[in-house]
C-alpha cells in the first residue's frame, strides 16, 4: 500500500472512531444507562443462580413481566393452601403469561421477587438485552460454588458437569426426584467462596419462614419444603446456544390460551410484550424492539396500578385527588438502570442497601421504599385509602363553589390539574361535576 494511501485509510479509521465516540455521548447525555458489566450481572443472578435449572429459567422469564410477577404474588398471599401443581391449576384462567402462572407453585421463590420487585425489573431487564450474558453469568457462579465446595449433589438436586467444549464446562442441577422440586435458599457470600466484587455486592434475601421451617443456613444453604410441582416445568436452559428453550406442550398444558407464535424457530423462548402492563424498559434496544407491541394506554394504565385487565380500577373514588394520577411519576419509575453501582443508589433514598445485597445483614433495607419507588400504585392499601378521602373532599369543595353542576361558563371540559398544583376550577363543569383530578396513587 502507498503511503498516501495508508494515511488516508488511517485518517478514515479516526475519524470513524471520533463518530462512534460522539454518538455514544449523545447516548450518554440523553440518559441511555450504559451496558452492564458482568459482575453487576452475577450479582443480579447470585441469588437464583443454584435453583435447579428449570426453577432458574422460569424465574428469568417471568421477571420481564414485572407487573404480573406482583399480581400472582398478591394471589398466593390469599391462597396459602395452594401447592404446587394444584396451584397451577387453580391461576390457569388468569390473564398473566404462562411463566408467571408457573411460579404459583413456588412461592417460597415468588414472594421474595414481589417484595424485592427492585431486584426482580432489573434482573428481567438484564435478561432481555443479553439472554446469553446472564446465562454466562449463572454458569460462573456456579463453578465458584462447585470449587468452594459448597455444590453437589444431595437427597435434593443432582449435579452434573459436563465438558462442552475445550474451554467451556456446563454446569446442571436437575431435582433428585423428577416429582419433587426443592428450592434452595442461600447466603451468597458465603456459597461461592466469598464475594470477589466489593463495589457490586450480591442481593440477598434471608430464607422465607413459611417454607424454610426455622430458616436455619447449614453451609450457607437451606432447603425448606419440596413440592409436587413437575407439571409448573416447561422451560429449560440451553447452555451452549445461551438461550431458554421452551417445551410448547407442556406450556399449552398450563394456560390453554398460551400462543405458539410466542415461541421462535427451535422451541426458543420469546418475551411477549403484551404482558409487560406498561413496565418500562431499560435500554433503548428493548424498548425499540418491544414496546411498539405494547397497547399504550392500557398498558401504562396498568403500570401505574390501575389494573385495567381486571377491572381493578384502585378503589372507589380513587380516581379524584389533587392532581394525583394513581401510579409511578417519570421519576419514580426506578426500573429503568436504576442500578446505580454499590448498594443500588438509583433513586434518592432507594440505596438497595447492603441488607439486600451483600448478606451482611438481614435488614431489609430496599423493600418499601425501593419498592414504591419501582410500583407505586400497585395494591396501595392505606394510600389508597387517603386519595380516594382527598378526590371525595375535592369534588366536594368544587362543587360547593358553584362552578360545576350546570351548564358551566362555556360548557367545556374540566380542567386538567397541573401536575404540581391543587385542580382548578373547572371552565365548564358539565359531566365532571366542576372539578376534580383523575387522581390515585401515587403522584405524577
Amino acid at each position: 500500500m502507498k503511503p498516501w494511501s495508508r494515511l488516508f485509510v488511517l485518517r478514515l479509521a479516526a475519524a470513524l472512531l471520533a463518530t462512534v465516540v460522539a454518538l455514544a455521548g449523545v447516548a450518554r447525555a440523553q440518559g441511555e444507562p450504559p451496558p452492564l458489566k458482568p459482575e453487576e450481572i452475577e450479582a443480579l443472578v447470585a441469588p437464583i443462580a443454584l435453583y435447579p435449572d428449570s426453577v432458574l429459567v422460569q424465574v428469568l422469564m417471568a421477571s420481564t413481566y414485572p407487573l404480573e410477577v406482583v399480581q400472582a404474588a398478591r394471589w398466593v398471599k390469599a391462597n396459602p393452601d395452594a401447592k404446587g401443581d394444584a396451584a397451577v391449576k387453580a391461576v390457569e384462567n388468569q390473564p398473566w403469561d404462562v411463566s408467571v402462572k408457573s411460579l404459583v407453585a413456588f412461592p417460597q421463590v415468588l414472594v421474595p421477587m414481589d417484595e424485592k420487585i427492585d431486584w426482580t425489573q432489573k434482573l428481567g431487564d438484564a435478561f432481555l438485552a443479553d439472554e446469553k450474558a446472564v446465562l454466562d453469568a449463572v454458569q460462573r457462579l456456579r463453578g465458584k460454588a462447585q470449587q468452594a465446595g459448597n455444590l453437589q449433589s444431595n437427597e435434593q438436586q443432582k449435579v452434573i458437569v459436563e465438558q462442552a467444549a475445550p474451554q467451556q464446562t456446563i454446569v446442571r442441577i436437575e431435582p433428585a426426584n423428577p416429582q419433587v422440586i426443592y428450592v434452595p435458599a442461600y447466603n451468597p457470600t458465603v456459597v461461592y467462596g466469598g464475594w470477589a466484587y466489593p463495589t457490586y455486592p450480591p442481593y440477598y434475601w434471608p430464607p422465607p419462614a413459611a417454607y424454610y421451617p426455622g430458616g436455619a443456613l447449614v453451609r450457607g444453604f437451606a432447603w425448606g419444603v419440596g413440592f409436587a410441582a413437575a407439571g409448573a416445568i416447561f422451560g429449560n436452559a440451553n447452555w451452549g446456544g445461551g438461550n431458554v428453550d421452551i417445551d410448547i406442550n407442556r406450556a399449552t398444558n398450563i394456560d390453554k390460551n398460551y400462543s405458539r407464535t410466542n415461541v421462535g424457530a427451535g422451541g426458543k423462548w420469546q418475551h411477549d410484550a403484551s404482558h409487560r402492563k406498561g413496565a418500562p424498559y431499560r435500554d433503548a434496544g428493548s424498548r425499540e424492539k418491544y414496546s411498539k407491541d405494547v397497547a399504550g394506554r392500557d398498558g401504562r394504565n396498568d403500570y401505574r396500578g390501575r389494573e385495567g385487565a381486571g377491572g381493578d380500577r384502585g378503589g372507589a373514588g380513587d380516581r379524584g385527588g389533587a392532581g394525583d394520577r394513581g401510579g409511578v411519576s417519570t421519576a419514580d419509575r426506578g426500573g429503568a438502570g436504576d442500578r446505580g453501582g454499590a448498594g443500588d443508589r438509583g433513586g434518592a433514598g432507594d440505596r438497595g442497601g447492603a441488607g439486600d445485597r451483600g448478606g451482611v445483614s438481614t435488614a431489609d433495607r430496599g423493600g418499601a421504599g425501593s419498592r414504591d419507588n419501582a410500583f407505586q400504585g400497585v395494591g396501595g392499601g392505606s394510600a389508597s385509602q387517603r386519595d380516594a378521602d382527598r378526590g371525595r373532599a375535592s369534588n366536594q369543595s368544587m362543587a360547593n363553589r358553584g362552578t360545576g353542576g350546570g351548564a358551566g361558563v362555556g360548557g367545556g371540559a374540566a380542567a386538567r390539574p397541573s401536575p404540581s398544583a391543587a385542580p382548578r376550577p373547572s371552565a365548564g363543569g358539565g359531566a365532571r361535576g366542576g372539578g376534580g383530578g383523575r387522581g390515585g396513587g401515587g403522584r405524577r
